[in-house]
């Protein structure tokens, strides 16, 4: 036998091996699409009849302060002043990539848990693009050290009477006159009574649906644009919804999106997930700010066509901290359940790391 067939069979037989015993390290696991890839698409479908809010930002991407002036980042300065990274008393903005901004851009990279890397980076711009709620960031001035979520100023939440009693019942209401008509009542219902219940699962507080509009604890209702609170909405895919410190209690969704309770049916590429945005909002009336977490329920930015309803354990932490906790509640199988998923994302880590090692050994078995 020649020494090049035995290397050619033998290289062979261990390539067999691989395959029969780790199918899996030789084929990678599919790729889904990111935030940018689903929000730069520009089809009349996608956009109704305009491109999305943000959708012009990709062009400032890997912009640093080297970069110093490029035309129209004044609108993207405006985007870091409605969510609280530059001062709301500076409205005459430039194009220079100043130190300011630049600062700005450092800041809203260790807020929404990206690289710091004080430039326009792909996922910071990903990020920037990406539909969110319109609630500030910096609005919250309680960061913990070692967990993620924030509160709104003076750490507000709901009461009920003098002594606070728990458990506590908050009644919520739909608007009679500012309402989607594609999606019926009942379905919409359905939604937010999920919404109300995953919370109520972890603190003492039940909620409650009530015909009485005016008189409700939190009142929900679909706005376009100038609405009237101060917080205008800005079309398709820009801002999704807003709500208010307790005990405000008003949760606005821009009519302009396409909302969904079912992917199924809402074909759409633009299609918002109502639960999940709803999930969110209630976190804000309840008197959580956003967090850094990017699978945690209260982070900022949600994607068209995703889903992000099931709170974790950031944000019931964060919730807990005012309420305290649903007797009913217990931590442990959360704490298990989260444990298990970051196991499983630490497993497609090695066998991506495998599968490069496999294909270098290949490689040098087959020419060396």
């Amino acid at each position: 036998m020649s020494f090049p067939f035995f290397r050619y069979y033998s290289s062979s037989f261990l390539l067999f091996l691989l395959l029969c015993f780790f199918p899996h390290a030789c084929f990678p696991a599919r790729i889904t699409p990111t935030p940018e890839q689903i929000t730069v698409i520009t089809t009349d479908e996608y956009t109704r009849t305009r491109k999305a809010t943000w959708s012009d930002f990709t062009r400032f991407r890997d912009a640093d302060n080297v970069s110093h002036v490029i035309s129209g980042m004044s609108e993207l300065k405006k985007y870091f002043q409605r969510f609280g990274y530059l001062s709301m008393q500076n409205d005459n903005f430039t194009d220079v990539f100043d130190t300011q901004f630049e600062s700005a851009v450092t800041l809203f990279q260790q807020k929404l848990g990206l690289p710091v890397t004080g430039k326009l980076d792909s996922d910071t711009i990903s990020t920037i693009m990406s539909p969110r709620c319109g609630v500030s960031d910096t609005a919250p001035t309680m960061i913990h050290a070692t967990k993620h979520f924030t509160y709104f100023n003076g750490r507000s939440r709901w009461s009920d009477g003098p002594a606070s009693a728990m458990p506590m019942t908050l009644t919520y209401a739909f608007s009679p006159s500012n309402m989607i008509n594609y999606i019926t009542l009942p379905e919409i219902r359905t939604v937010f009574k999920r919404s109300f219940s995953r919370w109520a699962s972890v603190i003492p507080v039940n909620f409650t649906e009530t015909e009485e509009y005016e008189k409700a604890d939190i009142r929900i209702g679909f706005y376009g644009g100038d609405h009237g609170d101060g917080e205008a909405f800005d079309g398709v895919l820009g801002v999704l919804a807003h709500a208010f410190a307790p005990e405000n209690g008003r949760m606005h969704f821009d009519e302009d999106e396409t909302w969904a309770v079912d992917f199924g049916k809402e074909k759409s590429k633009a299609a918002v997930d109502l639960e999940s945005v709803a999930t969110h909002e209630i976190g804000h009336v309840l008197g959580l700010g956003h967090s850094s977490v990017k699978d945690a329920v209260m982070y900022p930015s949600l994607s068209p066509r995703s889903r992000r309803i099931d709170l974790k354990i950031d944000d019931v932490k964060g919730v807990q901290a005012l309420y305290g906790s649903n007797p009913n509640f217990k931590i442990g199988s959360l704490l298990e359940s989260e444990n298990s998923y970051n196991k499983g994302i630490g497993l497609v880590c090695s066998s991506s790391k495998w599968t490069s090692s496999l294909f270098v050994l290949v490689f040098f078995l087959f020419f060396w």
